[in-house]
């Protein structure tokens, strides 16, 4: 897309870089992204809106308004994953909820960059939005051409099917996972990067049936059950939290 002066980053834990730790706070592959465009065309101007377990209704209604008031050149937006997860959701709803957003963008001179959903048929529970989040890339792939969109397509990454690429939570990527993640985005720009996010991981010895039972049972306790209770009792990871990089500033000063 040629220069690229500014760029906000819109969305829910994805975006905001959940499971990749900073000095302060996180990291995640939005910022890794930012510093990639910055390293290529210094001067980047960059904010960063995302707020964990935002919902497609809450990205669209708080978050891409601010991001046409900031009107920058480039605004990545990922939305929708944390509706899709849930048992009542309709992805053509939240497909139609999340084009209204590109639309916004669009008209007001932006260019976006979607993403797709991961595969998550290995993910024990998670595997069942499976064919879900397939129809919802659907809406994906076809908005992305309707409104000349840029769009990483983590669906086929297969070095995202590797839980080396995952934090133990298994819902969010890990630090080396947000790095791919930022190196396909910086491909999908035509940004260039030293690295190649296609670069696969060493082999693992196949894990024990019992030790793959005990760590499922383990994360079940640990990260499901309360995943669960915070969606019966209606609350949010991100109740309270603001955005980390409300404003476009220069990426150098953070």
């Amino acid at each position: 897309m040629g220069r690229i002066t500014s760029f906000v980053a819109l969305g829910d834990s994805f975006t905001e870089g959940l499971e990749d730790p900073a000095d302060e706070g996180y990291r995640g592959w939005a910022d890794r992204l930012a510093e990639h465009i910055e390293a290529e065309q210094p001067g980047l101007a960059y904010a960063n809106l995302a707020v964990r377990g935002r919902l497609i209704d809450e990205v669209v209604a708080e978050q891409v308004p601010m991001a046409v008031e900031l009107g920058p050149d480039l605004v990545s937006l990922c939305a929708g994953g944390n509706d899709i997860l849930r048992p009542s959701s309709g992805p053509d709803v939240v497909a139609a909820r999340l084009e209204q957003g590109v639309a916004a963008l669009t008209q007001a001179g932006s260019r976006v960059m979607l993403f797709t959903g991961f595969d998550l048929r290995d993910v024990p529970v998670m595997r069942l939005a499976h064919s879900k989040i397939e129809i919802f890339n659907l809406h994906i792939h076809d908005i992305a051409r309707r409104y000349d969109a840029f769009l990483v397509d983590m669906w086929p990454m297969a070095v995202l099917r590797d839980r080396r690429a995952w934090n133990m939570d298994r819902l969010h990527l890990s630090p080396d996972g947000h790095r791919r993640v930022a190196l396909h985005a910086a491909e999908v720009l035509g940004v260039a990067v030293q690295e190649d996010w296609r670069e696969p991981y060493p082999p693992l010895l196949p894990a024990q049936w019992a030790d793959a039972r005990r760590e499922d049972l383990r994360w079940a306790r640990q990260f499901l059950g309360p995943w669960i209770n915070r969606r019966i009792q209606g609350r949010s990871s991100g109740d309270g939290v603001r955005p980390k990089r409300p404003e476009l500033a220069p990426l150098v000063n953070r």
